[in-house]
């Protein structure tokens, strides 16, 4: 089948932040996905482009694996969208539990769980505190690190940014065998990201240990009581330094925030049972559907 084109279909540029800001403040989203910040840096990765279809706002994209798909319309006539969209043969990913009870729920449609794009959302508090026996392992590797080793904890800067570009350059070394696509593609926003903080209003923290930036992390406001992480990269080889840097990044981000989401795992084992080690108070869960006539 031929996909039509449709006539607004363009590549995401950092002029659409204003748009996007506005949609999703109307929208006040639940996945990680909806924030422009995410949708820009892995426009290349995902071919992201904007779309009209009929008055509703509609990100086009495609999978690691090159399937096309297109994200839940953002605004207008969202049934009129789905109709069109699924008609044309494309199909939907990123679809939460509300999304696919009121659009989705069709004898033709098609809804596949997708457990490998769950969004882990946790309460900030506990991300902050790590009070209690279930944080007792997690606040022992911070106690570890802060024991052993002399750090400041500073809100980012454009002067922490060379030293941020030469951790990320460590630690794609010690990953760069790894033959997972997401990874490469991951490192290549995050260069991004550090190069854009201030154009993209990202929010983030370094540690320094001995004056050299050896951890960062940064990310935004999602929703009014959710704050999503983005990137965190901490040094491999000091043990409790990743531990120290997500109870930083709740206790001094985003404090009015109720949750913070920690986005997917996508399907990875070593960090789905990271994610969980960290007890989410609840899984974003998130569908693909098509149209039963396209199998």
């Amino acid at each position: 089948m031929e996909v039509p084109r449709y006539p607004a279909s363009r590549p995401l540029d950092l002029s659409d932040k204003p748009l996007f800001d506005t949609l999703f403040e109307e929208l006040q989203p639940r996945i990680s996905e909806f924030t422009f910040a995410n949708l820009y840096l892995f426009r290349a990765a995902h071919s992201y482009r904007l779309t009209l279809v009929g008055d509703a706002h509609v990100v086009m994209g495609s999978g690691y694996g090159g399937d096309s798909y297109f994200l839940p319309p953002l605004n207008g006539s969202i049934g009129e969208a789905l109709h069109q969209l699924f008609g044309d043969g494309h199909s939907l990913y990123g679809a939460d539990e509300p999304f696919v009870e009121n659009y989705l729920r069709t004898e033709e449609t098609e809804i596949v769980e997708d457990r490998d794009n769950f969004d882990y959302l946790y309460l900030r508090a506990d991300m902050a505190e790590l009070a209690g026996n279930r944080f007792h392992k997690k606040k022992n590797r911070v106690s570890y690190f802060t024991s052993r080793h002399s750090h400041e904890v500073l809100a980012y800067s454009s002067v922490h940014c060379q030293g941020c570009l030469q951790l990320l350059d460590d630690w794609w070394k010690v990953r760069s065998k790894s033959e997972s696509r997401s990874l490469r593609l991951e490192a290549e926003a995050t260069r991004e990201a550090l190069l854009l903080m201030d154009d993209l209003a990202l929010e983030g923290l370094v540690i320094l240990v001995s004056g050299r930036v050896k951890a960062f992390v940064f990310g935004e406001r999602l929703n009014r009581d959710t704050s999503v992480c983005h990137f965190e990269k901490a040094d491999p080889f000091l043990e409790g330094l990743s531990q120290l840097l997500d109870l930083e990044f709740n206790r001094r981000l985003f404090t009015d925030c109720t949750y913070v989401n920690r986005e997917q795992d996508l399907g990875e084992p070593g960090l789905r049972n990271a994610k969980l080690s960290y007890h989410p108070v609840v899984m974003v869960r998130k569908f693909r559907a098509r149209w039963q006539r396209q199998l």
